[in-house]
This record gives C-alpha cells, structure tokens and sequence, in this order.
C-alpha cells in the first residue's frame, strides 16, 4: 500500500477529499444513505490513513491489528444491516477487502514496508488469488462507474418545465458516483502495490 511517496501523498488527499464528502453526504442524507455514506466516509479516511508514504511513518504492527478489528466490525455492521442489497454487497467488499490489506501488512515482514517505498510490488505478503480476485473486481467496478458518468441526453429539464430545485452538495448523484470511483481506483493502486 506505500508506493512511490508523491503517488501516496495523492492517494492521502483523494482519499481525504472523498471521506470528507461522504461525511457531508452522511449529514445531508435520511436512513439507509445516511448509513451507506457513513461506511464511505470511514473507507474513505481507512484509505488515507494506509496510503501515507512510509518513509514519513511507519506505523507498528498493532495500528494493522487495529485496522482489521475496525473494518471487520465495520463489515460486520454492513452485513447485518438492512437496505439495498446491490451496493451493501459493495460496501461488505471494500470493507473485506481492507481487512485483507491491513492483515497482510500486519503480517507482512520487518523489511516489506520499505520495499513498498521503493516501489516494489507484491512484497506486502498478501495472497496472489484474493489480490487477483480483488483486482478483477474494482477493475470491472471502476469500468461501470465509469461508464454511468458518461453524459446522456436529458429529455426533461428545466428548459422544458420539468425542472427541480437544484440539489445540495450532499444530495448530487453525479457527485457521490464519482466519490465511488475515486475510491474504487484507490483501491485498485492499493492492491496493486500489495
């Protein structure tokens, strides 16, 4: 999770805009979204706090061992939680999915998270079949969000009568889509660098 540092320090401040969003979404939504935006924010600020560059810190094995208690129980909540099964499947995935990575940097040897700074891939100690698998999966993720960002023909706007008030910061579509594919191509460079 720690390339090269100006890359990390990139993925620190994507992660960080996209978990500060997601907070203001968490404010601006009601019930299941107010949830779903929650678990967002906390990806979000999860991501950063991994992608600091390890030549500015090197965190202790116990901050990995932390990481995974908090984002299995962050799972945990996630899976018992009710509300629209396609996207808490999603969030049941990234969750996992950072539980993986914090375990296998808690696991990792003494001398991985250098060879992290250096750039190396897959010294991290991670298991080649569930990075793969991870990968195929936000790699096909980011394509379909991707995808629905595209720009389609409005038929009704305000031009036409059918206009609405204009939505809050916290209550854009388009905004919150792309808070998912930001943080789905971080997780790409994470695992990436596993």
């Amino acid at each position: 999770m720690h390339g090269p540092a100006m890359s990390g320090w990139l993925l620190v401040a994507l992660c960080t805009a996209v978990g500060s969003y997601c907070l203001l979404r968490s404010r601006a939504g009601a019930g299941g979204r107010r949830g779903s935006a929650g678990g967002e924010a906390l990806m979000g600020f999860g991501m950063a706090a991994m992608a600091v560059p390890a030549a500015v810190l090197t965190p202790p094995r116990w901050v990995w061992a932390g990481y995974v208690v908090v984002f299995g129980g962050a799972a945990l909540h996630t899976l018992l939680r009710a509300g629209g099964r396609g996207h808490r499947l999603h969030h049941l995935l990234g969750m996992l999915a950072m539980v993986y990575m914090a375990g296998a940097m808690a696991l990792a040897p003494a001398g991985a998270h250098s060879a992290h700074t250096a750039g190396t891939v897959g010294t991290g100690g991670g298991a080649p079949l569930i990075t793969g698998v991870l990968l195929l999966y936000y790699a096909g993720y980011v394509l379909r969000a991707g995808a629905r960002l595209l720009p389609v023909t409005a038929t009704a706007g305000p031009e036409s009568g059918g206009g609405t008030a204009p939505a809050g910061w916290g209550e854009r579509p388009e905004l919150t889509l792309v808070c998912r594919l930001s943080m789905g191509l971080a997780m790409l460079a994470m695992l990436l660098t596993l």
